[in-house]
């Protein structure tokens, strides 16, 4: 079984944060996840993840702290996940890889398909960002 290491940016915009919609032409198409990669050899997680902010979304990106580390095993591919929190240093985010994206509320989390190995991921945004920012009807 490959194993890949993967980085992931948490980037909020107020009381949001971004997801995009991955290629049609990709493994796990059209589910939406965090901007992010793989890390290439001779990388820190912290450099790739900057590099894939800027080949992704034309961003430049302060990369912050861990906020959370996943193993996911695909029928294809073991991946260790690691999301930053990241700051945007620079530009707007543009669409140069992905189909779509959005900033949604923690509380939006369920009207979206993500990548299987962001479920714990999100279930822990939802648990620590949820309840405070209020949800939609409450």
């Amino acid at each position: 079984m490959k194993k890949a290491e993967v980085v992931a940016a948490l980037i909020w915009r107020e009381n949001r944060f971004l997801i995009c919609q991955r290629p049609k032409n990709k493994a796990r198409a059209l589910l939406w996840e965090f901007v992010g990669g793989k890390v290439e050899a001779g990388e820190t997680k912290e450099e790739a993840l900057a590099r894939e902010c800027r080949e992704e979304l034309d961003l430049a990106v302060s990369v912050g702290r861990v906020f959370a580390e996943v193993t996911h095993e695909y029928p294809d591919l073991t991946v260790h996940l690691t999301l930053f929190f990241c700051t945007i240093a620079a530009g707007e985010p543009k669409l140069l890889e992905h189909c779509d994206m959005k900033w949604i509320l923690p509380a939006e989390i369920p009207n979206f398909a993500f990548c299987p190995a962001d479920e714990t991921i999100l279930e822990k945004l939802m648990r620590e960002y949820g309840p405070r920012k209020g949800r939609a009807g409450d």
